[in-house]
């Protein structure tokens, strides 16, 4: 059995040899295995890259955040809209539709918005570094009550 095995080996070994060494086709074979043995490789360091910029990223932000939480100076008007801007879109499926202008402190908010959704988005902006007075002039669409009426005004 031992023999049996070790022939069979040596003929698939031969077998093996003769059909990555054949001088008509094997340059083709060679170089097929050769690159699809460099597209695994360069697949494996693309995404080797692209895990460790999303760690430095996700670690820049994180310092920003905490810089900007020990932060005590007031934030412009232009930077604060930003910053409610970019908050937008988690709280507001419909974000293009609300209008936000600063001065001051003082944010006003404007345009349409889902009645379920002016609560949370109140909150939100209430919650964030340098917003003073909140003036809500948004009008609710949909079925549910939010208990914020266009007009109110929220103190922070």
């Amino acid at each position: 059995m031992n023999v049996t095995f070790r022939m069979a080996a040596a003929f698939a070994a031969g077998a093996l040899v003769m059909y990555y060494l054949d001088p008509i086709v094997g340059r083709r074979r060679r170089a097929q295995v050769r690159d699809r043995r460099d597209a695994v490789l360069h697949g494996a360091g693309a995404q080797v890259e692209a895990r460790a910029r999303h760690a430095a990223d996700r670690a820049r932000g994180a310092m920003a955040k905490t810089r900007d939480a020990l932060s005590r100076e007031p934030l412009d008007d232009e930077r604060l809209r930003d910053r409610i801007r970019a908050r937008l879109g988690h709280v507001v499926e419909h974000a293009g539709q609300v209008e936000v202008q600063v001065h001051d402190g003082h944010v006003v908010l404007s345009g349409h918005a889902d009645a379920a959704e002016i609560k949370a988005l109140l909150a939100t902006v209430a919650a964030m570094r340098g917003v003073e007075v909140i003036e809500n002039r948004l009008s609710p669409e949909g079925r549910a009550e939010s208990g914020a009426e266009p007009g109110a005004v929220a103190r922070h």
